[in-house]
C-alpha cells in the first residue's frame, strides 16, 4: 500500500501474448518508437492546454509535423474531435480513412488510439453536457455517475474513439485552486467510490478510462496551477493515493495519467517509486501510463531536472510513463537520438511497447478493421439529456431557507418575478471548464453550441408560465461596472420575489474566474456581484440568491444568521450542465426537493486556507489562535423541502481489526413531503499511534421516504476504511476505540455508537481496497 514497503523497479521483461511478442520482433526501432507517441491533428493558435504555444512555436507546419510523426505509425490521434468545432459524422469518415493510412504506414496494420476529453461529457460539438465533478460530488450518486459514463463511452466508441482523460481523482484541499471545478469532493472515499463508478461506466461502453492527476496535484502551493506540492508521505497514502488505489484494484482503470507536480522537490513525471514501484508493484496496475499534455517536455524546461528532451526521456520512460501526449516533444526524434549514441536503453522502449500494443490488442487496434464510419449520430440522445437533468437535479445543494423556497405557485404565489445576475441569463454560466463550450468554442465565437441549453431565466419562464419573468444582469461576473445596479433594483422592487444568480464563468488560463490555470486569490464573488445581491436584498422584495460557480466561495454574509441582511434562501450549484437550468427552475418551484450535500466545506475566507474537514485536532479552532477556520456550511451539509431524524444507530461492540463493520441507522421522514435523504456515516479515531483527523466519512447512502416513512440503512464497512500509515510507513488498522455518529452533516452527531477494534494490528492488503455494499430496508 505504501511506496517505502513496495519492490524496487520491475524488471524491464514483462509477459505479453504471443502475439504482442511477435510484433515487437518484427518492429523497427522507428516503428517501437511511433507507438509511444501522439500526435495533435488539429492543434492551431487555440491554448487549450498548458503552454501549448509555447511548445509549438517554430516548429514546422502541423501538416508537415504530422507526415513526419506519422510516417512509422502513430500510438495516439489526440483530440480528433475535441480541438475544434468539426461534424461528428463528416470527422469520422475522415478518421476510418486515416486509420487506414496509419495501420499501413506502421508496418504491421497497428491502428492509433483515439483519445478525447469527458470530463463533463464527451468533448465534441453538439454532445451532451453534463454537470460537472464537483457536482457529481454533491449528488453523492455513484450509480448515476455510472450510467452517465456508459452514455459517453457508448457516443466515444460510436465515433471511434478509444480512450478518454477522465475522471479526475484529485482530492480537493484548497478552493483557491482554478482546477476545483474538476474534482469531486474533499473527501477521498467520495472521490474514490464516485470515480470508480464512472470508470466502470465508461469501461462498460468499451472505452478505456484515464485516472488523472496522479498524484498530489490538487495540493499544490498557496492553491496554484503547476506550483510544488509539499505533502508528506503519510499525506500522499492516507489522503492522495486510495481514490486511485480503489479505481486500479476495484474499478480496473485501464489507463493512469501523470500529475504535473512535483513532491518534495522530484516531478512525479520522473519518479519510478509511484509510477512503477507503487502503481505496478504494490497495486498490479497492467494498464498504461500516458504522460499528461506536454509533462515530459516540463521535465526539461519547468523542472529543470533534465538538459535537453533525451534526458527527459530517459528519466520519463525510466519512471514508467509509456506514451507521451499530445505529440512526441521528447519521445520521438530525441528518444531516437538516445537511443541510437547509447544514452537510452532499448529495454526500456519494448516495456513501453509491450503496455502499449498489448492495449491495443485489447481494443482490437491489431485487427483490421472492416466496419463502415457512421453517417449520422445523435451525441445529445433523450437518454443522455434525462440523465444530465437527474444528475443536475441530485446536485443543487439547499444552503439555507427561510420557507421562501419552494416558489409558492399557486394562485396567492409570485406574479412578477425578477431574475437578476449575468449567470441568470447566460447559458455558458451552466458548464464547467472542460466542457467544449468554454474550453473550445470560446475560441470560435459565434459558433452555435448544437444542443438545447436553457438559461436559468429562460427555464423559470417555461417552469412557471403563469409568471411574469423579467430578466436584467445588474453586471458581469468579472469588473467593476456598476451601471446596471439601477434597473436591477427596479426590476427586483416592482417584484414579488427576486432570484439572484451569480457565480463563476469557467475558462483557462486567464479567461474566466475558474478553470484550469484561474486560481484565485480571494474567495469573494468575482468583480461586483456581492453589491449587486447586497443592492437587491436592500429592496425588501424576497430575494433567492442562486451561486452558479466552479468552486465554493466565501458566503457568510448571505448565510451567517447575525449578518445585517441577507437573501431568504441561498442555493448552491455547481456547474450543473445542460440541463442545469431546467434544474434549478424545477427546485425553485417545489417540482423536485433539493436533495444535494456539500462535497466540499463551504470556507469562512481564502485566509483560512487550505483547510479540509479531515483536519487533526490542531487543524481547527481553539483558544491559542484568533484565526477561524470553521467553515461557514459544513461537509456534508444540505437542506431539503422535508425534514428527517436519524436515530437508533447500532454496531457491534468489537469488530476485528482485520474485518467487516456492520452498522444500522434507522431514517425517518418527519416532514410533510417526500424527499431524499444523503445517509452519511462519519467515524473518529479516539487514540491512535499517529494523529488522526477529528471525522472521517466511512460510507453514505441516497435514501428517498415518502412523508412520514422510515427506513433501516444498513453499512457494512471494512475496517480498512479506518486505515492509516504507521511510523514505520505502512498502512495499518490499529486496535482501539472508534466513535461513530450520523447526522445532517460531518457536524452534526445526531445518534452516536461506538465500537472497539480488538485483534492484533491489521496491515492493509490488496483485498481490502474493495467496496463493501450498502442496502436498504
Amino acid at each position: 500500500m505504501t511506496i517505502s514497503d513496495s519492490p524496487l523497479h520491475q524488471p524491464l521483461a514483462e509477459p505479453v501474448s504471443p502475439r504482442v511478442a511477435a510484433l515487437m520482433a518484427a518492429m523497427t526501432v522507428e516503428q517501437k518508437v511511433a507507438q509511444l507517441t501522439g500526435f495533435w491533428v488539429d492543434q492551431g493558435d487555440e491554448v487549450v492546454a498548458p503552454m501549448a504555444g509555447e511548445m509549438l512555436a517554430g516548429e514546422a507546419t502541423p501538416s508537415d509535423r504530422y507526415e513526419q510523426a506519422s510516417a512509422h505509425g502513430l500510438g495516439h490521434l489526440t483530440r480528433v474531435y475535441g480541438t475544434r468545432p468539426v461534424d461528428a459524422a463528416e470527422r469520422a469518415a475522415w478518421l476510418w480513412n486515416e486509420q487506414r493510412r496509419l495501420a499501413a504506414a506502421s508496418g504491421h496494420g497497428i491502428r492509433a488510439i483515439v483519445h478525447e476529453e469527458s470530463l463533463t461529457g464527451l468533448a465534441a460539438w453538439r454532445a451532451a453536457t453534463f454537470p460537472t465533478p464537483l457536482a457529481w460530488g454533491a449528488a453523492f450518486d455513484p450509480e448515476l455517475v455510472e450510467r452517465m459514463g456508459r452514455l459517453i463511452g457508448a457516443s466515444m466508441r460510436e465515433l471511434g474513439a478509444h480512450q478518454t482523460l477522465a475522471p479526475v481523482l484529485d482530492v480537493i484541499r484548497d478552493p483557491r485552486w482554478g482546477r476545483v471545478d474538476e474534482c469531486i469532493s474533499e473527501d477521498p472515499y467520495a472521490v474514490a467510490t464516485i470515480a470508480t463508478a464512472y470508470v466502470r461506466g465508461i469501461q462498460d461502453a468499451g472505452v478505456h478510462a484515464t485516472l488523472k492527476h496522479f498524484v498530489g496535484y490538487s495540493a499544490s502551493q498557496a492553491g496554484r496551477n503547476h506550483a510544488p506540492v509539499h505533502a508528506g508521505p503519510r499525506e500522499l497514502a492516507d489522503v492522495f493515493l486510495p481514490p486511485f488505489e480503489m479505481a486500479v484494484r476495484d474499478g480496473g482503470a485501464r489507463s493512469v495519467m501523470n500529475s504535473y507536480t512535483d513532491i518534495d522537490g522530484v516531478p512525479v513525471a520522473s519518479d519510478p517509486r509511484l509510477l512503477t514501484d507503487l502503481l505496478r508493484g504494490t497495486w498490479g496496475f497492467d494498464g498504461v501510463v500516458v504522460s499528461d499534455y506536454f509533462a515530459i517536455a516540463f521535465l526539461e524546461t519547468m523542472h529543470a531536472v533534465a538538459a535537453d528532451r533525451t534526458e527527459a526521456a530517459r528519466l520519463a520512460l525510466t519512471a514508467g510513463i509509456d506514451v507521451e501526449l499530445p505529440s512526441g516533444d521528447a519521445y520521438a526524434a530525441p528518444l531516437l537520438a538516445g537511443l541510437r549514441d547509447g544514452r537510452i536503453d532499448e529495454a526500456l522502449v519494448d516495456r513501453a511497447l509491450a503496455r502499449v500494443l498489448a492495449q491495443k490488442e485489447e481494443l482490437g487496434l491489431l485487427d483490421p478493421d472492416e466496419s463502415e464510419p457512421p453517417t449520422a449520430i445523435d451525441l445529445d440522445s433523450p437518454a443522455h439529456r434525462e440523465v444530465a437533468r437527474e444528475l443536475a437535479e441530485r446536485s443543487l445543494v439547499l444552503l439555507s431557507n427561510d420557507g421562501t423556497l419552494p416558489l409558492d405557485t399557486g394562485t396567492a404565489g409570485p406574479a412578477r418575478i425578477a431574475v437578476i445576475g449575468a449567470n441568470g441569463h447566460d447559458a455558458s454560466a451552466l458548464m464547467g471548464c472542460y466542457s467544449f463550450a468554454n474550453h473550445v468554442l470560446a475560441h470560435h465565437p459565434g459558433t452555435p453550441y448544437g444542443f438545447a441549453i436553457p438559461t436559468v431565466a429562460e427555464a423559470l419562464r417555461a417552469e412557471l408560465p403563469d409568471a411574469a419573468i423579467v430578466s436584467v444582469a445588474g453586471c458581469e461576473v468579472e469588473g467593476h461596472d456598476r451601471s446596471g445596479f439601477g434597473a436591477a433594483v427596479d426590476a427586483a422592487a416592482s417584484a414579488d420575489a427576486a432570484i439572484v444568480v451569480v457565480g463563476d464563468r469557467a475558462g483557462l488560463f486567464g479567461r474566466g474566474t475558474v478553470g484550469e490555470g484561474n486560481d484565485a486569490e480571494s474567495l469573494e464573488l468575482p468583480g461586483v456581484q456581492r453589491e449587486l445581491v447586497d443592492a437587491v436584498v436592500a429592496t425588501g422584495t424576497p430575494v433567492v440568491l442562486v451561486v452558479v460557480t466552479g468552486r465554493p466561495y466565501a458566503l457568510a454574509w448571505a448565510l451567517d444568521a447575525d449578518a445585517d441582511a441577507r437573501p431568504r434562501a441561498v442555493v448552491q450549484a455547481f456547474f450543473p450542465g445542460e440541463e442545469g437550468g431546467v434544474a434549478i427552475a424545477r427546485m425553485l418551484s417545489g417540482a423536485v426537493s433539493p436533495s444535494g450535500r456539500l462535497p466540499v466545506s463551504l470556507p469562512r475566507s481564502a485566509g483560512a486556507q487550505p483547510f479540509s474537514y479531515l483536519h487533526p485536532i490542531l487543524g481547527g479552532n481553539s483558544d491559542v489562535t484568533s484565526a477561524d477556520s470553521a467553515p461557514v456550511r459544513p461537509f456534508g451539509f444540505g437542506l431539503g423541502y422535508t425534514t428527517f431524524t436519524r436515530t437508533d444507530l447500532s454496531a457491534p461492540a468489537e469488530v476485528d481489526a482485520g474485518g467487516v463493520l456492520p452498522v444500522s441507522v434507522t431514517v425517518t421522514n418527519t416532514g410533510s413531503r417526500s424527499g431524499t435523504e444523503i445517509v452519511q456515516l462519519y467515524a473518529h479515531d479516539v487514540h491512535a499511534s499517529v494523529v488522526r483527523p477529528v471525522a472521517q466519512l466511512l460510507g453514505y447512502a441516497r435514501v428517498t421516504l415518502a412523508a412520514g416513512a422510515s427506513a433501516r440503512v444498513h453499512f457494512e464497512v471494512p475496517t480498512a476504511r479506518l486505515a492509516f500509515t504507521d511510523r514505520r510507513g505502512i498502512r495499518i488498522v490499529e486496535p482501539g476505540r472508534v466513535d461513530l455518529w450520523v447526522g445532517e452533516s460531518v457536524a452534526d452527531r445526531e445518534s452516536v455508537a461506538t465500537v472497539t477494534l480488538t485483534g492484533d494490528v491489521h496491515p492493509v492488503t490488496a483485498a481490502d481496497a474493495r467496496i463493501v455494499g450498502t442496502h436498504v430496508e
